[in-house]
């Protein structure tokens, strides 16, 4: 899958909350936004999350 690169304009403030938020959990700022916007579409429906394979019954 091709990323699509672009700029993004962000109060100081704001970009020190998310920078702390994702050293927190050793992510970039730029993973951590992803993953925000990952989370945020699944949840409001508009993307599905992606199907795990079915485990085995033994």
């Amino acid at each position: 899958m091709a990323k699509k690169n672009f700029v993004l304009r962000i109060d100081e403030a704001t970009y020190k909350l998310l920078e702390k938020w994702a050293n927190d959990e050793f992510r970039s700022v730029n993973g951590q936004i992803e993953f925000l916007l990952h989370k945020t579409l699944v949840e409001s429906g508009r993307k599905h999350k992606p199907t795990e394979p079915e485990k085995k019954k033994s």
